[in-house]
């Protein structure tokens, strides 16, 4: 089979687990199928960088010094591990340095401007994956394979939406074909970055933060892959979070549109951006863990085997706020609901989830709740001469909710999931502010109070995995 494999950044952090990462893929390789190999930063620095050039825009060198120091001994310890000739360790760090010093000039550029624009962010968010490339290819040498290290921006083109930018598929189809078909030809193992990729000018964007996972799934497109693996450090897509809900179980099989809704309200096995390259051409993702390979994980499929649930997960997104705009007035007129959400979208503020009532008296949606002010300001200036006739009477926020998403394709059309979710949290005594269901049938969602959101998260899943 061709495959690309992406690995998160606890699989490459450090040199044992670089290596461990090489030796997996060679034991694939070694079976007969063809792999592209994509890499994440190590956990954690792309934070760290992020963090020195916005704390650089302030003034302050000190994160920036800090980074610089604390990335080269992580790396270098790393390229210690995995290689023992000491012409090509100090080739290897000569290049990590070159990489680190372009950071800290970067950095002082920032500290003189005053100001990091996401231009800036991308060339410094770009580094983390960067510095790993090259230890990750050495680590295939010193096995014997051969590798050819790529750095993405070679192979995505993007369009020029700086730290979310969106691949332009036909060129990046025509560039990754022309560089990776023939060393696949040649059986030499392609090992490229994620996360990055290039305007047509060549100037280094960013997919978006998990956007390695995308990049795999670009990469399997513009390839026709047989296969997608996404290996992390879980066994799967999960039931529920197990760090609440001890007896969640892995999932054997999801369809797209589940792991899309998943992945939307909170589940962090997967990239929200990452399935739509693979569904296009109908190929399999799989969820692997790194550090229990023989487990089969999950697999993600346009059409899952029916496996007698009807729901499949439940997940929660916590730190939100719920905002409320209601009038007797606004029965029946037509546009209140347009210019609420134009109002919002002006604010640059995502709405997550939206409820209103069929009296059409009140409307409420949700947000972070960092967005939440925000939010309030400009619906109270759009409605001001409303507020003012009587039309609107109150927008209001209310903070600390959380969002339960219960999920599964076996939903559709099955009388009595609703009676069943709020039964459970009846029985709870656990109080449901507001739900929305899709017309697709693949989620219901409820608010809650954050506070209550574990306990929500139980009670549903204890009702429907027993």
């Amino acid at each position: 089979m061709r495959l690309v494999m992406k690995f998160g950044g606890t699989s490459v952090n450090g040199g044992e687990r670089l290596q461990h990462v090489a030796n997996l893929v060679l034991g694939y390789a070694q079976q007969g199928h063809t792999i592209v190999t994509v890499t994440s930063a190590m956990s954690g620095v792309t934070d760290m960088l992020l963090r020195a050039a916005r704390r650089a825009s302030a003034g302050d060198l000190t994160a920036c010094l800090l980074a610089h120091e604390t990335l080269t001994e992580q790396h270098v310890a790393a390229l210690e591990y995995i290689v023992r000739d000491e012409t090509t360790r100090r080739v290897t760090r000569a290049h990590l340095t070159r990489l680190l010093d372009d950071f800290s000039n970067l950095c002082q550029s920032i500290r003189i401007l005053g100001e990091v624009t996401p231009r800036a962010l991308d060339q410094v968010a770009s580094l983390g994956e960067r510095l790993v490339l090259p230890l990750l290819a050495h680590a295939f040498r010193v096995q014997g394979a051969q590798v050819e290290a790529i750095e993405a921006h070679h192979l995505i083109v993007t369009d020029e939406q700086y730290t979310q930018a969106s691949p332009l598929m036909e060129e990046t189809r025509q560039r990754a074909r022309a560089r990776l078909m023939p060393l696949l030809h040649q059986h030499i193992l392609p090992v490229t970055t994620g996360f990055i990729g290039a305007t047509r000018a060549g100037v280094i964007t960013t997919l978006g933060r998990g956007g390695s996972d995308y990049t795999a799934t670009i990469l399997g497109n513009v390839l026709e892959a047989d296969e997608v693996w996404i290996w992390t450090d879980v066994d799967g897509v999960m039931t529920a979070d197990p760090r609440i809900v001890p007896e969640a179980q892995t999932l054997a099989e999801i369809s797209y549109g589940e792991a899309a809704e998943l992945s939307y309200f909170g589940a962090k096995v997967i990239h929200p951006k990452t399935i739509a390259p693979a569904a296009e051409r109908d190929i399999p993702i799989r969820i692997l863990n790194t550090f229990n390979p023989t487990h089969p994980g999950t697999r993600i499929v346009r059409t899952a085997r029916a496996d007698g649930r009807t729901v499949k997960a439940i997940t929660v997104i916590r730190h939100l706020g719920q905002i409320t705009v209601e009038g007797r007035g606004m029965q029946g007129v037509p546009g209140v609901a347009a210019r609420v959400f134009s109002a919002v979208a002006r604010a640059g503020i995502n709405v997550l989830m939206i409820s209103q009532a069929s009296s059409e008296q009140s409307i409420c949606f949700v947000v972070e709740k960092a967005h939440a002010p925000r939010a309030l300001a400009a619906l109270e200036q759009e409605f001001e001469l409303d507020w003012l006739r009587g039309t609107i009477e109150r927008i209001w926020a209310q903070d600390h909710i959380a969002i339960l998403a219960v999920v599964g394709e076996g939903m559709k059309g099955t009388p009595g999931i609703a009676a069943r979710v709020f039964g459970a949290l009846g029985e709870c005594g656990i109080n449901v502010i507001s739900i929305a269901q899709g017309s697709s049938e693949y989620n219901l969602s409820l608010v809650v109070d954050e506070r209550e959101a574990d306990n929500a998260l139980r009670a549903i899943h204890a009702r429907f995995m027993q």
